[in-house]
């Protein structure tokens, strides 16, 4: 059974507002398991890095249920894009040792999404099921 692009836009709503909590409300702590410490400006940015991924959060979970296709279309290409860049950066910071080992799963983790919804927007709409 293949996936549908309401459960990955429900993942992403789970994925996203878990981790933008934790940026927003303790950044150092969150970032203390990849081997970044930052203090002030730098714990300003990843709290409003966490405000950024609530919202994401709050966008794919609200949307996980539409059905309108033309909204989807715009949500797959809108959250492929951001996914893709956020895969390169992550990778970028791992291979230049600015995170530890476990940024490999921050890459993962946006290159999954990227992959999905890039799948799905390749794909184009699912074919209606007529009765």
């Amino acid at each position: 059974m293949a996936m549908k692009v309401g459960t990955l836009l429900s993942v992403n709503g789970i994925v996203a507002s878990a981790f933008g909590i934790a940026f927003f409300a303790a950044p150092a702590q969150a970032l203390a398991p990849y081997g970044v410490q930052m203090a002030g400006p730098g714990l300003l940015v990843a709290r409003l890095f966490g405000a950024a991924l609530v919202g994401y959060g709050l966008i794919t979970w609200r949307f996980r249920n539409t059905t309108d296709a033309g909204v989807l279309r715009s949500l797959e290409i809108a959250l492929a894009v951001p996914n893709a860049l956020g895969a390169i950066v992550s990778a970028y910071g791992v291979i230049s040792g600015q995170v530890n080992a476990l940024g490999w799963s921050t890459v993962a983790i946006y290159a999954i999404f990227a992959a999905g919804y890039g799948w799905f927007a390749v794909r184009g709409p699912a074919p209606e099921v007529r009765a």
